[in-house]
């Protein structure tokens, strides 16, 4: 039996054309998937710095990449922890600071630990939850007073 290759191509050209368009839906499907995760950088509610968050074991980190000011305007130099009642932590920079402490799953979408909050050099009892893909509220508590803010997912 001769195959003859024109015929082939013919009868194969339409599986290959639903092949390619199957996977094209995937891979676009994929792309366009809303993220469920809450890492990547997100934007204060303030605008005035993005957090890095990204798994750390079992936990999330969230530490700052940016500040909108990141010089300090009395000291023309970078802004430091100066607020931080530990003498020995006021000359770190806040771009590095890790801002999650021991932030570990209390649901599929939420985290509990301590949160860092570098304008007063306390750390409060906290929670961090993903509300959709593009935003994530940060909750902390000292006692029975709770505040919270709503970061956006920075597009860069």
């Amino acid at each position: 039996m001769r195959i003859d290759p024109v015929r082939t191509a013919v009868y194969a050209l339409p599986l290959v054309m639903a092949v390619s368009l199957a996977l094209a839906r995937d891979v676009t499907s994929e792309r366009n998937k809303p993220k469920t995760d809450p890492f990547g950088t997100w934007l204060t509610q303030a605008g005035d710095a993005k957090v890095l968050v990204k798994p750390c074991g079992s936990a999330i980190c969230g530490k700052v990449v940016w500040l909108k000011q990141s010089i300090d305007a009395a000291t023309g130099k970078p802004q430091t922890d100066d607020k931080n009642p530990d003498p020995s932590l006021r000359t770190r920079r806040i771009v590095g600071l890790q801002l999650f402490l021991d932030m570990l799953p209390a649901t599929s979408s939420s985290w509990s630990g301590r949160v860092y909050n570098a304008d007063d050099g306390n750390s409060y009892a906290s929670t961090v939850a993903l509300l959709d893909a593009g935003r994530l509220e940060v909750r902390g508590c000292a006692g029975a007073l709770c505040g919270s803010e709503i970061w956006t997912r920075a597009t860069r």
